[in-house]
Parts: structure tokens; sequence; C-alpha cells
């Protein structure tokens, strides 16, 4: 019994060494900021900044653990989503709507659960949802 278990953890120690060779997730880059919507107020742009910014624009912070696969392929895919759907730092190319935006807020399905789980101050009660809501409607039009 204790040899099986011995030969699986270094079947496991193996795997994950392996995996960090695939090159998927590790281009992390924030490309330049193109545009911006024109933000109602400097306070306006700190609430999307705050809870947005991280997968919906150019300027992610890329944690240390973003270097270590599976975690790095995870990130990377929820970025790549994000700017996908809409993005901040290129607002004049790929807007969002804020129809969309003020639903997802508000059922809690924003910020998603991967992300705040290792962000535990990402997850807003009520009062924060609805002055990133207003924030958002009053500079995204």
């Amino acid at each position: 019994m204790k040899k099986w278990i011995g030969r699986l953890l270094i079947a496991a120690v193996v795997v994950f060494a392996l995996i960090q060779l695939i090159p998927f997730g590790h281009n992390r880059t924030n490309p330049p900021i193109v545009s911006e919507p024109n933000w109602s107020s400097p306070e306006a742009r700190a609430l999307a900044k705050e809870h947005c910014f991280q997968c919906h624009s150019n300027e992610t912070k890329w944690p240390w653990y973003s270097n270590i696969a599976p975690g790095s392929w995870l990130i990377a895919m929820d970025v790549i989503e994000g700017r996908e759907k809409f993005n901040f730092s290129d607002w004049n190319n790929n807007p969002g709507e804020i129809d969309e935006m003020a639903e997802v807020i508000q059922s809690g399905e924003m910020p998603p659960i991967q992300y705040w789980v290792f962000h535990p101050n990402s997850r807003m009660n009520d009062q924060q949802k609805q002055e990133l809501i207003q924030a958002l409607e009053s500079s995204v039009k």
C-alpha cells in the first residue's frame, strides 16, 4: 500500500511538472490602452477599475500564481473572455452594453466565483453593486 501511494505521489509530481510546459497561459501581456469610456467622474472610473478592470481591460495585474499551471490557464481564459466581451481599454472597438453589465452585477455573476475565491474583497454587497451600476450607467452610454 505504501509503495502504491509513493508511486502515485511521484506520478502526480511528474504530471504537475509536465503541465508547466504547455504554452497556453504564458502570454500575460497588457496591450496599450486605446480608448476608454467618457467617465462621469474619477470615482466612477475608480469603481470600475476596482471591480472590473482585472479581466475587462488592458490593465490586468498578473499575480504570481498566474505563472503556474493549471491556474495560469484559468486566469488567461478569464482575461481573454473578459476582454472579448468588452474592454474598458479599447472601448471604441469593443464597448459593453450597460443593461447586460447591470444585470450580471446585480445577479452576482460578476465578479465570478473563481475570482472572488482568491480575492474575497472583490465580492460586493448590495450597496456596492448599486454604486458600481450607477457609476457605469453615468459613464457608459
